[in-house]
């Protein structure tokens, strides 16, 4: 999967997908980044404007409480 255009994904599709590149090829969201070749702060923006934000401690994007995504 190409994540290099992720602000074009489809928003419902996003978290899903960033969440498995983390969990199946990435130690965590800067390696992620790198291996992608993606700008981490925008992709971190794009997340939080959606309700998720990066858990490290689990490799993962989560919904943010009381975003509407929990």
């Amino acid at each position: 999967m190409n994540l290099k255009q992720f602000d074009k994904l489809d928003p419902n599709l996003l978290p899903g997908l960033l969440n498995t590149a983390l969990r199946n090829d990435c130690d965590n969201l800067e390696d992620l980044a790198r291996t992608h070749d993606l700008d981490q702060e925008a992709l971190e923006q794009k997340l939080k404007h959606l309700g998720y934000r990066y858990v490290a401690g689990v490799n993962q994007f989560r919904p943010v409480p009381g975003s509407g995504n929990s």
